[in-house]
């Protein structure tokens, strides 16, 4: 069986970008309280807000607050806070009153996904009807 990359950084320079990257986006500015953002979940670990351009009555971006580029850049260490992502979302589904309904976890990974953002984060989307496949 192939080894698994685990996403560490190959090189220094390769770090050095990754953080430049993190450091320089927009949900780091958010994390940080440097653009306003519609809360509705902080914790320790992790921010949820309101999506700026929703694709659903509910649309709300999860975000660890410890930069995780992309989700193929995990490493292990980083699998409680991946679950923690994943209960957050489920929390605030119950919050949203969607949880009954239903709703629909995403996590965009390269452009031809629709990643936009190079910080990890889950959109929850739910209020409607929802297609499959989607795209």
């Amino acid at each position: 069986m192939a080894a698994v990359d685990r996403g560490q950084p190959r090189n220094a320079a390769d770090n050095r970008a990754r953080v430049n990257v993190m450091a320089d986006n927009i949900f780091t500015k958010i994390i940080r309280k440097e653009i306003p953002a519609k809360i509705v979940y902080e914790d320790d670990r992790a921010l949820a807000f309101r999506d700026v351009n929703p694709q659903a009555p509910v649309h709300i971006l999860i975000v660890p607050k410890k930069g995780i580029s992309r989700i193929s850049e995990a490493t292990i260490e980083q699998e409680p806070l991946l679950g923690h992502l994943l209960t957050v979302a489920a929390e605030i589904a119950r919050q949203e009153g969607i949880d009954g309904t239903g709703y629909r976890l995403v996590i965009n990974k390269g452009a031809h996904a629709g990643e936009s953002v190079p910080h990890l984060h889950l959109h929850l989307l739910g209020g409607r009807q929802m297609d499959w496949p989607p795209g």
